[in-house]
């Protein structure tokens, strides 16, 4: 019984303080939760972790839930994915709770401005981190389209300044298409 409540608890425990301590959102939150999950924990594995990425970017819905979801429910099922939801939504409630009965002292205050520019400062930081890491990952797979498509889609985005639910589409569409097809060529090898 001690040995059930011990990954629920850690679950909980992991998400709420990645999300009690993590300014930047789903972008920022990710990366540590591979860096907890995968790296500490060992409970993931690292292509999994991006499979699990991928899949919280596509959905609707804030990127920091959809992750914490789909992590808890691939550690500990049904009732994981709704621990690790409660950790990851509760401490933002928390501190919006307490902002919201004290706005007018936060608004004018320059100090906490100043705090928020610089935290702007470091989200872009780890948002950085997070694009390498992701890319070194999709480029050690060493396959040609998923690295054309990384590039394509940021150049879409970025540049040509193209809507990022078109993106998604057409970049789930290609992972579909290459996907069959892989998997077609290799029974055809098997055969």
């Amino acid at each position: 019984m001690n040995a059930e409540k011990k990954p629920y608890r850690t679950l909980f425990l992991s998400t709420f303080q990645l999300s009690a301590f993590t300014f930047g959102g789903g972008y920022v939150i990710v990366p540590l939760m591979r860096k907890k999950f995968v790296e500490q924990l060992h409970w993931i594995e690292e292509q999994e972790m991006l499979d699990l990425t991928a899949l919280s970017q596509s959905a609707p819905g804030p990127i920091a839930v959809n992750a914490s979801l789909l992590v808890g429910y691939h550690v500990a099922g049904i009732p994981g994915a709704l621990i690790t939801v409660l950790g990851t939504v509760l401490p933002p409630l928390i501190i919006i709770s307490v902002i919201s009965v004290f706005y007018a002292a936060f608004r004018d205050n320059p100090i906490v401005s100043l705090v928020m520019l610089g935290m702007q400062a470091g989200v872009a930081a780890v948002i950085c981190d997070v694009v390498v890491t992701m890319a070194k990952g999709v480029l050690s797979q060493k396959r040609i389209i998923p690295a054309v498509m990384m590039v394509l889609a940021f150049l879409a985005a970025v540049f040509l300044d193209i809507n990022l639910v078109i993106i998604l589409l057409v970049c789930g569409c290609v992972g579909a298409a290459e996907t069959i097809w892989r998997d077609k060529h290799q029974k055809e090898e098997q055969a």
